[in-house]
């Protein structure tokens, strides 16, 4: 007896911890626990509500990821979803592990899988009713698509209402120049617009530097010369060539970024058009017009900055009289638009309000010292001085009624070769400015840069720049009724009125001056702000009826 209960101690002593190494793996996977086969209870989903209750109570489970669950436990992944859809883990936390210490509970009921790579339906637990993991994942990656979708959206959005914030800040600051005085006056030493030759001196000044400060404008890339990036530079149409180059050649005002852009340029070339692709046998200008459509659809389509405001935060610039023709091949270009264009004809479908009137200039060289400056008024002894061709509604009346009829009013329709027309125009008090087949002629910019007054003989013309020069302060206008009275019109200008012309004539000029490089308040930088202006007039998401009212 003695012995035997020394053999069978000394047994316990080697099964005691035997027994207790057993228990402990069936608490933590009784799947592969030889319990399991002995104690049904183990892998039993019948367990009571109490112990399920207090077990979840007392037991604290973190998840550790899919990938952490495959590694560990040498599962595949098609069984993963299994576990994913339960709440509780395999692996407690230390905190866990020292409380189940202390009251031993069985484990929650966990399904085994043994030498299976597939589940079918009846295997998986009533819990287990996740989708498969490969459409859970396709549904995890449309979320995420939408996710950076909204999330583009929002940045768009955003950007977009910062550019309308700062162009709302800078209307604030012109009104309140407007109204209270300019008080960046004092810091711009360059140049301080003031006196009457400005409606507003002060604030065309604020609405300058505003323009310098915030104006971004995005110059599309598609296209190649000669209909697209180019212009002519010397000739009647200089204007337009002159500023597509500067605009490809870039500025402070370009930016590479559509993205933070107030204006879109429309680089096209209405002068080229016509050169090039214009049938003078047919006469037809079809292919002008599709040139100009198809560009917009392009642009349009590849951007879709166009489509954003119906293109009212686009511009385009022609000095060809058939730059309005041009417009129509869009309705929206027309309609909506910003169209800078010497043909500026109210008559026409002009549009002063969001359409901007382009000074026409017949440059021949590049250099314009021959064109600037003239004698005092002292030294000008004809009052007024006109030579050109027979063409348009007004002219046929002036010469009718001037030509060789007077030699203070010096009217001429072929200027006698022993005369120079630039040295006659430094000889006038007034220079006569009458339109053409179109309302623009290139005689009033000339006339500004000979020092010699203009006089506009126009119908239905909208002076360049005339949102911020007083053009009355410094030209005279004469409707087509009183051509007959134009010397009496012009006689009966004061002296002191006409040396006050004479004057203000010196100081616009710097508006009109071609610069390379630009400069400030010049010609270019008048043009800038001109569409400057219009976009300010702007409400962001105008469609094409709300505009039309």
């Amino acid at each position: 007896m003695r012995l035997f209960w020394s053999s069978s101690s000394s047994s316990l002593v080697l099964l005691v911890p035997l027994i207790v190494v057993v228990l402990v793996v069936s608490v933590v996977d009784p799947s592969h626990s030889w319990l399991a086969s002995k104690l049904p209870w183990i892998d039993s989903p019948l367990l009571s509500s109490s112990s399920s209750s207090l077990l979840k109570s007392s037991v604290r489970y973190s998840s550790p990821p899919p990938q952490a669950l495959h590694a560990r436990e040498g599962i595949t992944p098609e069984v993963q979803p299994v576990f994913s859809s339960f709440s509780v883990a395999l692996s407690p936390s230390p905190l866990a592990l020292h409380e189940t210490q202390e009251s031993p509970l069985p484990s929650p009921a966990l399904p085994v899988f043994q030498n299976s790579t597939s589940l079918s339906s009846s295997s998986l637990p009533p819990t287990s009713a996740a989708a498969p993991l490969a459409s859970r994942q396709a549904a995890q990656r449309e979320d995420v698509n939408l996710d950076k979708v909204e999330s583009r959206r929002k940045r768009r959005f955003s950007k977009l209402g910062q550019i309308e914030a700062a162009l709302a800040r800078a209307r604030t600051a012109i009104r309140d120049a407007s109204l209270y005085g300019n008080q960046t006056s004092i810091i711009d030493a360059d140049y301080t617009p003031w006196g009457p030759i400005y409606r507003n001196p002060s604030k065309f000044h604020r609405s300058y530097i505003e323009m310098e400060k915030v104006f971004k404008i995005y110059v599309y890339k598609e296209g190649e010369p000669p209909l697209v990036h180019d212009g002519p530079c010397r000739s009647i149409y200089s204007t337009e060539g002159r500023f597509i180059h500067e605009m490809d050649k870039g500025n402070r005002f370009i930016t590479k970024d559509p993205e933070e852009a107030h204006a879109f340029f429309l680089p096209f070339s209405i002068v080229k058009m016509v050169r090039f692709i214009y049938n003078r046998h047919r006469r037809d200008a079809g292919p002008i017009k599709r040139f100009v459509a198809d560009y917009i659809d392009v642009v349009s389509k590849k951007y879709g900055y166009w489509e954003r405001n119906l293109g009212a935060d686009h511009f385009m610039v022609s000095c060809h009289d058939w730059g309005p023709m041009a417009s129509t091949a869009n309705s929206y270009l027309y309609h909506n638009s910003i169209r800078v264009l010497c043909n500026a004809n109210t008559s026409e479908g002009f549009n002063p309000s969001k359409d901007a009137a382009l000074p026409e200039i017949n440059m021949r060289t590049d250099k314009l010292s021959r064109m600037i400056g003239g004698p005092s008024p002292s030294r000008r002894p004809i009052l007024a001085f006109f030579a050109g061709g027979v063409h348009g509604p007004i002219r046929p009346v002036l010469l009718d009624q001037w030509k060789d009829k007077d030699n203070d009013v010096r009217v001429y329709e072929y200027l006698p070769k022993n005369l120079n027309y630039y040295d006659l125009m430094r000889k006038s008090k007034y220079c006569l400015c009458p339109s053409g087949y179109e309302v623009a002629s290139p005689r009033i910019v000339e006339a500004i840069y000979l020092e010699c007054v203009p006089v506009t003989i126009s119908e239905g013309y909208v002076p360049p720049f005339s949102d911020v020069l007083n053009w009355n302060s410094f030209s005279v206008n004469v409707p087509l009724s009183e051509i007959g009275n134009l010397k009496k019109i012009l006689m009966g200008i004061s002296t002191r009125r006409y040396l006050t012309m004479h004057r203000r004539v010196k100081l616009v000029r710097r508006h009109f001056m071609v610069n390379s490089p630009p400069k400030r308040y010049d010609l270019f930088h008048m043009i800038l702000h001109s569409v400057w202006l219009r976009r300010l007039n702007q409400r962001p998401g105008l469609g094409l009826q709300e505009l039309d009212r």
